[in-house]
């Protein structure tokens, strides 16, 4: 999936300036009007995964945006500024804070006729899975809240994660340091913590495949035992990236996962 080679969006989209973030400040968009439909579409916004580390971006979203364009769906994936040693986890959550406010927005006023007013689903994998239930919690009693969540794989659980070194190190990069050191920080962060504490993240789904490595599905399963709102499934056979390949046989249940593409 890392290397796999897709055609290039329909439409980039710049959120936040050169100054401050340089490539990070873009958005691609899919749009399924130029695939020949003229009813506006709902918006899927999806937030890709790799530990939080710069040596990954959206590109490999690209397959799995364009199949979801190619249900109907109008598809915008931000890149966001990952931590750096002088920036810290504070960039990400700025730039999460910012993407919730003017994404959808600024996506009506460029593509006014292809967007609908219904609230976006958000759709993350990995890292970005943590970070869209991040982004549905902070959203909560907010007009702007999301329809719904759908985890895929989460780095939810930041303590575990952190415990069983994900990533190699991935928690203790994104926080700057070992989380008791960091009570602020993790508090913030850590979204399983928060969900077990009584935060409601909306409607939210989590698929975990059973042979994931890289996040092992156990941490979304103790995290389901704990938190009945949590809508887990767990797709035997799946690894990690098996859950973002449109040519995979994860596929039919994540797109059922974001229910039909058709607005009423």
């Amino acid at each position: 999936m890392l290397d796999r080679s897709a055609a290039r969006p329909d439409l980039v989209l710049r959120w936040a300036s050169v100054a401050t973030h340089g490539a990070d400040g873009l958005a691609d968009v899919y749009l399924p009007g130029l695939a020949g439909s003229a009813v506006p579409a709902g918006v899927v916004i999806a937030l890709h995964g790799g530990f939080w580390r710069r040596a990954f971006d959206r590109r490999h979203l690209r397959p799995l945006a364009i199949a979801l364009r190619d249900t109907g769906r109008v598809v915008v994936v931000p890149e966001y500024r990952r931590p750096t040693p002088a920036g810290g986890w504070r960039v990400i959550l700025d730039d999460v804070r910012a993407l919730r406010a003017e994404l959808v927005p600024l996506l009506t006023d460029t593509v006014p006729d292809q967007v609908d007013s219904a609230p976006p689903i958000l759709l993350g994998h990995s890292a970005g899975g943590q970070l869209a239930i991040w982004w549905a919690l902070e959203a909560t009693g907010s007009p702007d809240r999301p329809s719904r969540v759908v985890a895929l794989a989460p780095v939810a659980d930041l303590v575990r994660a952190h415990a069983d070194d994900l990533g190699r190190g991935a928690v203790r990069h994104l926080l700057g340091g070992e989380p008791s050191q960091q009570p602020g920080a993790t508090a913030m962060l850590d979204v399983a913590a928060r969900l077990r504490a009584g935060e409601r993240a909306g409607r939210l789904v989590v698929v975990h495949g059973a042979e994931d490595r890289q996040v092992p599905a156990e941490h979304s399963a103790a995290l389901a035992r704990d938190v009945g709102s949590v809508d887990l499934q767990i797709l035997p056979g799946i690894e990690h990236f098996g859950l973002i390949d449109p040519l995979g046989p994860a596929w039919p249940q994540v797109l059922g996962t974001l229910g039909s593409s058709r607005r009423r």
